[in-house]
């Protein structure tokens, strides 16, 4: 097998491992949740919205100042299997457990935002899944082209939590006020078999997804995650 297509096979069983443990989670949140009393979940939505909000305006802060939430990590230590590939997905799980600086608050919001939409906890969790697994994929696929890319896009790092500060903001705003429903409208797609409302929950986690990947804890770290793959992909090819 060709180093590029084992390098692009590892990543996608990186992407399955993350999305497996997210989507566990929303299946969960799903299932707990389906039956709470409807002035229970409304209490629950305005809680969870100000949790998203006050988020949000740590990220922010965290550009100026030193915010504990951020600075801790769990680090896990993965077992390297003889099947690159069961490595890899080990590594996927791994990492979807592990609760890192800046991705936190992001991964926390959707986790809040998951159990405060009844019915759209596994949906949502899995579109998050999708906008971070992605990226991996695609620089997977091409990533001889696009390392010195991501190399040039790391001066922008400095304006990411800023971004995502604001996107948390307006998102736990939203929430609070019940005003997300109304932006339901400008979706493009009103005769699908799910709700505006749904679309457009799942269109914000997918940009969350994205978000994450676009974190100062994810990209520098990707050109590190596809050089360790590359040496798996030299050693099958030996």
């Amino acid at each position: 097998m060709k180093r590029d297509e084992v390098i692009f096979l590892n990543s996608v069983f990186f992407v399955i491992g993350f999305t497996l443990v997210f989507s566990i989670l929303g299946i969960l949140f799903q299932t707990l949740l389906a039956h709470t009393p409807h002035s229970i979940m409304s209490t629950l939505t305005i809680l969870g919205g100000a949790v998203i909000l006050i988020f949000g305006i740590l990220m922010i802060a965290s550009t100026r100042y030193i915010i504990p939430f951020f600075s801790q990590e769990h680090k896990f230590r993965i077992k390297r299997f003889d099947s690159h590939y069961l490595t890899s997905l080990v590594f996927g799980v791994a990492f979807a457990l592990g609760w890192t600086p800046c991705v936190g608050a992001i991964l926390g919001a959707i986790y809040i935002f998951a159990a405060t939409s009844p019915g759209l906890g596994f949906l949502l969790l899995l579109a998050y899944s999708i906008g971070l697994g992605v990226p991996f994929i695609v620089v997977g696929a091409f990533v001889s082209r696009l390392s010195s890319f991501l190399k040039r896009i790391r001066q922008f790092m400095k304006y990411f939590s800023v971004v995502s500060g604001v996107f948390l903001v307006v998102l736990g705003l939203l929430v609070i006020t019940g005003y997300i429903g109304e932006l339901s409208v400008f979706l493009i797609n009103p005769s699908s078999g799910m709700s505006a409302g749904g679309q457009l929950n799942l269109f914000i986690a997918f940009i969350a997804g994205l978000l994450t990947f676009l974190s100062p804890c994810i990209l520098p770290l990707v050109p590190a995650f596809f050089s360790y793959i590359a040496g798996s992909a030299a050693e099958v090819n030996r």
